[in-house]
């Protein structure tokens, strides 16, 4: 963890520094060295919430963008008694999860279900086909069939499971895929430098938002993140709705048209006796 309390105040690991888990109350030792990042471990060697990854670089570069206060927040479930410990948990509510390891889908659908208003924030760069596979699809319009619409950044997806990692498809809260990690790369590509958000897919296409980081920070700092991705969601839907309908009708119009033709030769037997006409 970043922060242990030391009389009640969260404070950063530090060599020789003890303090307290502001999870479970218990002992922490500091932990600092040339190899990992400072950070507080629990004195018994234990992790009182299981959900809780071990920290890169990457994600203190990204939660240091936030105010300490909204760090490492505990969050109570008081009908289940269950508690976690949000990445970040902004004034709105929103809560941000930063996750660099695989995570398992029964896992990252109970994360969902505990938090409700939350997004994610994926670290795109920890397995190396993931960027090439992202950049061939966005690039080449391939497979994946990635199309622009008529609203500025937005994308539809028709397969993305050629564009991004089959985990995360299914979410039930938008995943924001970022490729350029800790910015330690060579790779000089600039499609790095955004961010690709992937929505809860609503109807048969997925729909990714690419925005800039200062975009990102700004709507989850100024509290605008949850409005926008609502209406959004709603707009989605609407389409979806109307989609739909189109296509309904259209069946219904291509049935109807199958059906006369059916009539007429139907009705051209009836008059020849059922015999072809010379």
């Amino acid at each position: 963890m970043r922060f242990a309390l030391i009389d009640g105040v969260k404070v950063e690991a530090s060599k020789g520094a003890k303090g307290f888990c502001q999870s479970c109350g218990a002992e922490m030792i500091a932990k600092c060295g040339d190899f990992k990042i400072n950070h507080w471990a629990h004195k018994r060697k234990y992790q009182c919430d299981t959900w809780w990854e071990t920290e890169t670089e990457w994600h203190r570069k990204w939660k240091g963008n936030y105010p300490i206060e909204w760090q490492e927040v505990i969050q109570f479930d008081s009908d289940t008694n269950e508690k976690h410990i949000a990445d970040i948990q902004t004034k709105k509510g929103l809560v941000i999860e930063f996750q660099h390891s695989r995570l398992n889908p029964e896992e990252r659908r109970k994360r969902e279900g505990f938090y409700k208003n939350m997004v994610w924030v994926v670290d795109g760069t920890r397995l190396k086909r993931d960027f090439p596979r992202f950049f061939k699809e966005w690039k080449s319009n391939g497979i994946s069939e990635v199309r622009r619409t008529d609203k500025s950044g937005i994308f539809e997806v028709w397969f993305p499971e050629f564009c991004f990692p089959e985990a995360w498809l299914k979410s039930s809260v938008p995943v924001i895929f970022d490729f350029l990690g800790d910015g330690t790369l060579e790779d000089p590509e600039s499609m790095r430098n955004s961010l690709y958000c992937l929505f809860p897919q609503i109807g048969k296409y997925a729909s990714v938002a690419e925005f800039s980081r200062k975009a990102f920070l700004n709507a989850t700092t100024n509290g605008n993140w949850t409005l926008r991705v609502q209406k959004f969601l709603n707009h989605l839907i609407e389409q979806n709705k109307i989609r739909v309908q189109k296509e309904r009708l259209e069946l219904e119009r291509h049935y109807a048209l199958n059906r006369y033709e059916f009539n007429q030769r139907l009705l051209g037997r009836k008059y020849t006796g059922g015999k072809r006409r010379l």
